[in-house]
């Protein structure tokens, strides 16, 4: 189910004013907020039952969160949160980035309560530490892999242009699929595209030949497209509306499919991870401009994709001076 800010009627003022917050003082994306709205109407849940305001045999997704009151936030201790961590572990089996995402939404809230808006004093979670989650290599398309996926395309196709130049601009950019989705056709400018990411940060990216190439066969293939509903939309569907973020996972997913690589769990973002990959193996980029690149406001973020890969460990094994010593036999 996908909720909108009229849904928000759900929630208790000092909750409702906080998601509208988000959404128009600091620039959250809707799902973004979705995603805060969902994980604190739990946390509230919880804790009515918790504390005994509902009866015990209530479902946790039954109970309403519309009476909420002030009093029930302000006097929510630390012990109480790890309770409600513990649930979400033993009950719900949460993951540590599934609880650490529940923990960003309790520190984002009572960080506004106390500081934003003074309505209580204390903050229960100023100390409150992130799950310790396993830092997991990115999953990414190999150099043949990448040619592979490419290769797909037939040009008989009538949106051949199209999705080839989203293929393109996945593995070569790195953005992400709401970027893409995003894209308008002023985005594109002499040999940069502007895209606007994350907390509507904007940053420019400098197209490389084949780039350059695809979106401009692209271009010449959309001004003949009719009917144009959206004129702003750099990609468009069937109709002429916008391109959806569903429809370009779905086209990203057939063409994966007709490459054999559909049962390796690549996706959308697993395109991202390998362009960051190709970047940093084979082009040689400073992690600092792969983060401008990528659009990774935390330097951590992008120090995950300069894992090395297999073949550059064994080249590194080999190079050792002892690598080629073998024990003489004595007989």
């Amino acid at each position: 189910m996908s909720y909108t800010a009229s849904d928000y009627s759900e929630c208790p003022g000092f909750l409702r004013d906080y998601l509208y917050y988000l959404l128009t003082i600091k620039g959250r994306s809707k799902l973004t907020v979705e995603g805060y709205f969902i994980d604190l109407r739990t946390f509230f849940r919880f804790l009515k039952k918790f504390k005994g305001l509902v009866p015990d045999e209530t479902p946790l997704e039954e109970i309403s969160i519309h009476d909420v009151p002030l009093s029930l936030a302000a006097e929510a201790t630390l012990s109480d949160v790890y309770e409600f961590l513990n649930y979400t572990y033993t009950e719900k089996t949460n993951n540590a980035r599934t609880r650490a995402r529940k923990v960003s939404a309790l520190r984002g809230l009572y960080k506004y309560l106390t500081n934003n808006v003074g309505l209580i004093q204390a903050n229960p979670v100023e100390k409150l530490e992130l799950p310790a989650a396993k830092k997991a290599l990115p999953t990414y398309l190999n150099l043949e892999q990448c040619y592979d996926l490419l290769r797909t395309f037939d040009q008989e196709d009538p949106f051949h242009p199209r999705d080839y130049c989203i293929v393109t601009l996945f593995l070569n950019c790195g953005m992400r699929l709401s970027e893409m989705s995003g894209l308008n056709v002023n985005s594109f400018r002499d040999n940069t595209l502007r895209v606007l990411g994350k907390g509507n940060k904007e940053r420019m990216l400098y197209l490389n030949d084949a780039c350059m190439t695809a979106m401009k066969e692209y271009l010449e293939y959309r001004n003949q497209q009719a009917p144009i509903v959206d004129e702003k939309a750099l990609f468009l569907n069937r109709t002429g509306h916008r391109l959806g973020q569903r429809r370009i996972q779905q086209i990203i997913t057939e063409h994966l499919d007709k490459a054999g690589l559909s049962h390796m769990g690549f996706s959308t973002h697993k395109l991202r991870h390998t362009a960051a990959t190709m970047m940093y193996q084979y082009g040689d980029v400073d992690v600092k401009v792969l983060q401008e690149i990528l659009g990774h406001a935390n330097l951590n973020t992008t120090e995950i994709y300069t894992h090395v890969s297999d073949k550059q460990k064994e080249a590194a094994l080999s190079s050792s001076p002892l690598a080629s010593y073998k024990e003489k036999s004595e007989k």
